[in-house]
């Protein structure tokens, strides 16, 4: 049962950081780092936007984006490390479209909002509701509409992205895991 500091399923809450506009893959998860071991990757995620963010962004926080967030390469290390730090999710004025379908991919939820650079600060509290899209800064009660996530987003979110989902699909379809289990995580 969830404590009272855990939101209901679909609801994130937590501080925002905020990023400015074309913040691209190789400042998301440089380069430099690429064929490293996750924990290393991590802790140089947006190191050279704000050297702080690795080692203060707690489980829940969300991230605040201008417009075209995760341009670049299709590096899907970018959301990946996003992901393992613990962002709760990702809200910016755009998304590139590689970056939009790599973080659904592996599990970490994304939305586009216009106007949410302008409503929150550095460490405003946000709640985001996945199911309608509403997101709110719990400092000024100022709500915004995002595009919500269709149903189906939701459920492959909820499920830890497309390979956990395949792999609940293959085992109660009493097929196995097969060549699931052959990809890696």
């Amino acid at each position: 049962m969830p404590s009272a500091d855990t939101p209901p399923a679909g609801m994130i809450r937590g501080r925002a950081w905020l990023f400015g506009d074309d913040i691209n893959t190789d400042l998301l998860a440089p380069g430099a780092y690429a064929v490293a071991p996750l924990a290393e990757r991590v802790r140089h995620t947006l190191e050279a936007v704000n050297p702080r963010f690795a080692d203060e962004v707690r489980r829940g926080d969300v991230l605040i984006a201008g417009t075209n967030f995760g341009c670049g390469s299709s590096r899907e290390h970018a959301p990946e490390a996003l992901k393992a730090l613990g962002v709760g999710c990702v809200v910016a004025e755009s998304l590139a479209r590689i970056f939009l379908r790599n973080a659904v991919a592996i599990g970490l939820p994304v939305l586009v909002c216009p106007g949410v650079t302008a409503a929150f600060a550095q460490g405003d509290p946000v709640q985001v509701d996945l199911a309608t899209g509403r997101v709110t800064n719990e400092r000024t009660r100022t709500v915004l509409q995002a595009s919500p996530l269709p149903e189906m987003m939701r459920e492959l979110l909820a499920a830890g992205g497309v390979l956990p989902m395949l792999r609940r699909l293959a085992e109660s379809q009493g097929a196995g895991r097969g060549w699931i289990d052959d990809l890696g995580a």
